[in-house]
């Protein structure tokens, strides 16, 4: 299980019986109104243990949050952020309809009601900003969130682990093969050639390093503080014959050695903290050669905040999701030239929706490995994640970036997009695929072949 503080034990089936017996009061009615009001009339119900509830003004309500208990409800109320994921993971309060689309009409009815940016945030920000991720702790983070399990991500995520916003060149695009669209979308906004050296800073389960490997013929360096998915990442290496070409090192991306050319991080960014990122810039400026570039991917917000507490405290322990602002921490002290941002937000929006299908699908699966609130804290954390992307709570940036001065940058953008990223091979038998990559993929359902433009 997530080694973090236990969260509220689940009541029994008797003291529910109990509670629901118990008529609701004047109070409690009050409260419930007073809470609505303060969430900006979403369009859900309030329900009560004795079926009492109350309704949204102004709309019709997609779904209802079911509250089991008085002291469920207080707790609620004193603090909404936290005890909401507390309460839900306990069973303490249920929602009747899609958790998802419930947590979407609370998250744009907040925006609606005023709750982003301003003083409220700005107070926030003051009191929940995270620690700095000194290596200790750093370690201790990544081993509570990757480090339960290869066989529970595998229930879930595509056939190649890959624990990132996908890339859906057509939203109707299947999961692994957008994973795949990704990882080559990675690689051309890098402009990989043959026989450069690449470092690559949080390597997950490996899938990115080693398609630059096979598909690009670049060396590389990976780095990750979880041990599960080194192990994972350097079997695969072995099996696949690509360890000559990759080596993954489980060690803090802050004690990168050697010189390169070209830098990435892929979902890295958000566990490190602003107050790291002068530190990561030291590292990518010391590694990186005169004619280096770089690309970060990570995880951010419109503008400065904290992350939600809950998330804060049993999913991502010391994550901070940055604005753009923050993130130029990272390059303007080194003199780095960003060249590229994009927002994926959507994108992202599409993956959660492709995980939490799949999470559901396989709910039983993980209630056996685990138990049922770890059934629910990760439902909630996917869903509420969909929902976070879905109405722009958070966004999903890349960052292309090179050493100041470095002209050699191709021209337009025409080179991400004159080719698809992927090909059936059935279009393609017996020839290459543009003038690129002929090795089949093994992990594209679909028989794909990654498209490799000229640059």
């Amino acid at each position: 299980m997530v080694k973090a503080s236990k969260p509220v034990p689940t009541p029994t089936r008797s003291s529910r019986l109990s509670t629901q017996q118990v008529k609701s009061s004047k109070a409690d009615h009050w409260l419930l109104r007073r809470l609505l009001d303060f969430i900006g009339q979403p369009p859900i119900n309030l329900v009560l243990w004795d079926g009492s509830s109350i309704r949204p003004q102004h709309a019709d309500a997609i779904a209802e949050v079911i509250i089991h208990d008085r002291a469920a409800l207080r707790k609620l109320v004193s603090n909404p952020d936290f005890e909401f994921g507390e309460m839900y993971s306990s069973g303490r309060i249920e929602i009747g309809g899609d958790l998802a689309e419930c947590l979407v009409g609370v998250y744009r009815a907040l925006r609606a009601a005023g709750f982003t940016g301003g003083v409220r945030d700005r107070f926030l920000k003051a009191f929940a900003r995270p620690a700095h991720n000194d290596p200790v702790k750093a370690r201790e983070n990544i081993h509570h969130h990757y480090d339960i399990g290869n066989d529970f991500y595998r229930l879930w995520l595509d056939e190649q682990l890959v624990y990132t916003c996908a890339y859906f060149p057509t939203p109707d695009m299947p999961l692994e093969q957008a994973q795949i669209a990704k990882l080559e979308y990675v690689c051309r906004k890098l402009r990989l050639k043959p026989g450069q050296r690449v470092v690559e800073a949080g390597c997950g389960w490996g899938a990115l390093a080693l398609h630059m490997a096979r598909h690009h013929g670049v060396t590389v360096k990976a780095y990750n503080l979880s041990g599960e998915q080194i192990a994972f990442a350097r079997e695969r290496a072995r099996r696949e014959q690509l360890g000559e070409r990759v080596e993954f090192i489980q060690d803090d991306g802050r004690n990168i050695a050697g010189e390169f050319d070209a830098f990435v991080s892929v979902g890295m960014l958000e566990h490190i903290g602003v107050e790291g990122y002068g530190e990561l810039g030291d590292v990518i400026d010391r590694v990186l050669n005169d004619d280096g570039r770089g690309l970060i991917h990570s995880i951010g917000r419109d503008r400065p905040g904290p992350l939600n507490s809950w998330i804060q405290r049993r999913i991502f322990p010391g994550a901070y999701p940055p604005s753009i602002s923050e993130m130029m921490a990272l390059f303007e002290p080194k003199g780095f030239s960003v060249l590229d941002i994009e927002n994926l937000r959507l994108h992202y929006a599409r993956t959660l929706e492709h995980w939490l299908r799949r999470y559901e699908a396989n709910s039983a699966q993980v209630a056996e490995m685990f138990d049922d609130t770890f059934v629910r804290v990760w439902r909630l954390y996917l869903a509420g994640s969909q929902a976070a992307f879905t109405t722009g709570s958070m966004q999903l940036f890349q960052v292309v970036f090179n050493c100041s001065g470095n002209n050699a940058l191709p021209w337009t953008r025409d080179y991400l997009y004159r080719e698809p990223l992927l090909c059936p091979v059935s279009h393609h038998q017996g020839h290459k695929c543009h003038d690129g990559i002929q090795a089949i993929d093994k992990y594209a359902l679909d028989h794909v072949l990654v498209r490799k433009p000229t640059i």
